[in-house]
């Protein structure tokens, strides 16, 4: 729905499935229940998420004309997608393999570019599109250094080749489409900071390079051109994560003139570490509840100096949580953004607020995605019926923008 601060909408990475019917009976059986209570006197938008074999099947003519029909008739659209898992996202496990291909492959960027093809055909006239896609890799598939630069490479290489095309439907339609690069714990790209570097010594320049010559246009453009279509993807859970600071980061993207495409909200675990070794445990005891084997769930701990120390998944904190120089726990893991008291743990919701009250003062993205897609392993006092949690939080969110 269109609101003062950009478009809402949530993430249909919350359904299960994999195929494009799949998808396509959730959104039937969830969206007009959620829009009738949210938005029920405007249309409302939908952030869309295909798998790659979904992403093959709704290519088919008749089969996206239906979907077409079907948005027209229940006054809905799509704006914006989630290019991130490419495949199994639910009743498997996915673990690191969410970044599987990952962007030093063809299948990635064959992928993504079948994407925006469907984007450019489902977005409405006059409004700009975007997907949100990994950042890159994942770090620790990398044993070398040599190795790891070789990856980054390729892999800003490929991104270039996605902005390329953007650029030339912009050309031949006048269709504004842009990939939102998402960091993550562990990822290639893990913090804004990284992400900031990456863009401005490995990006830019490799695309004035490429770019000029390919589209025949001066280096300038080509810095014009990925500026336009290689945004950022400002998921508050991951820099909660990272203990980062929100104004600092968006000050420094706005002062390079470095786009947010999207801004994800959710929210991540977080606990103090207390000194009491009681306490301590039964802190841990309830972070261990959380430890389901479907999905990565880093965790960041802040030391009494501030410096950080880093765990691949929940089960490494755990086997760690006596060490007394840490003393407060962040993990990854995606609890409903309306829930901020979790018994004697908390999530990150004041993250969101703080973001959402920037949004709503200066906003620095059009386009906002509730994305919680972990209602099926939640533990059972968290769950409730999909379209009502959905409700929910979409609601939380709009009382605090407006």
């Amino acid at each position: 729905m269109k609101l003062a601060s950009g478009y809402l909408s949530y993430c249909t990475n919350i359904h299960s499935g994999e195929s494009w019917m799949d998808h396509f009976e959730a959104i039937k059986k969830n969206f007009p229940s959620i829009k009738k209570e949210v938005s029920p006197d405007q249309p409302m938008g939908i952030g869309l998420r295909l798998s790659n074999s979904a992403s093959i099947d709704l290519l088919d003519p008749d089969k996206i004309q239906i979907f077409k029909d079907w948005l027209n008739d229940h006054d809905a659209y799509v704006f914006t997608m989630n290019g991130f898992p490419y495949g199994d996202f639910h009743h498997a496990i996915v673990k690191d393999q969410v970044h599987a291909p990952d962007w030093t492959s063809q299948e990635r960027l064959d992928y993504t570019i079948r994407l925006f093809k469907i984007l450019a055909e489902l977005l409405p006239e006059g409004m700009e599109g975007g997907i949100s896609t990994s950042p890159l890799s994942y770090r620790h598939w990398f044993s070398t250094k040599e190795w790891y630069e070789e990856a980054k490479n390729r892999a800003t290489r490929n991104i270039i080749l996605v902005a390329e095309q953007l650029y030339q439907i912009n050309l031949t339609s006048g269709i504004q489409l842009h990939l939102d690069i998402e960091p993550e714990p562990d990822g290639m790209l893990e913090t804004g900071a990284e992400f900031i570097a990456w863009y401005e010594t490995m990006l830019i320049p490799m695309a004035k390079s490429i770019l000029a010559g390919s589209l025949n246009i001066s280096e300038l453009d080509a810095e014009a051109c990925i500026k336009n279509h290689i945004c950022l993807c400002y998921d508050v859970c991951h820099f909660a994560i990272g203990y980062e600071q929100h104004s600092e980061v968006l000050e420094q993207l706005d002062k390079k003139g470095i786009r947010t495409g999207k801004i994800q909200i959710s929210a991540a675990l977080k606990a103090d570490m207390p000194a009491d070794i009681n306490s301590r445990a039964d802190i841990a005891e309830a972070f261990s509840k959380y430890n389901e084997p479907t999905y990565l769930h880093q965790v960041v701990g802040r030391n009494g100096d501030h410096s950080l120390i880093r765990y691949r998944d929940l089960p490494e904190a755990l086997a760690d949580s006596k060490n007394p120089m840490v003393r407060e726990w962040r993990a990854h893991f995606h609890v409903p953004v309306f829930a901020e008291n979790l018994q004697l743990l908390r999530s990150t919701q004041s993250d969101i607020v703080e973001v959402l009250k920037m949004q709503k003062s200066k906003p620095f993205s059009n386009h906002l995605e509730v994305e919680t897609y972990t209602w099926e392993v939640l533990p059972e006092s968290l769950k409730m019926p999909i379209d009502q949690s959905i409700i929910r939080e979409l609601n939380w969110v709009k009382e605090i923008l407006e």
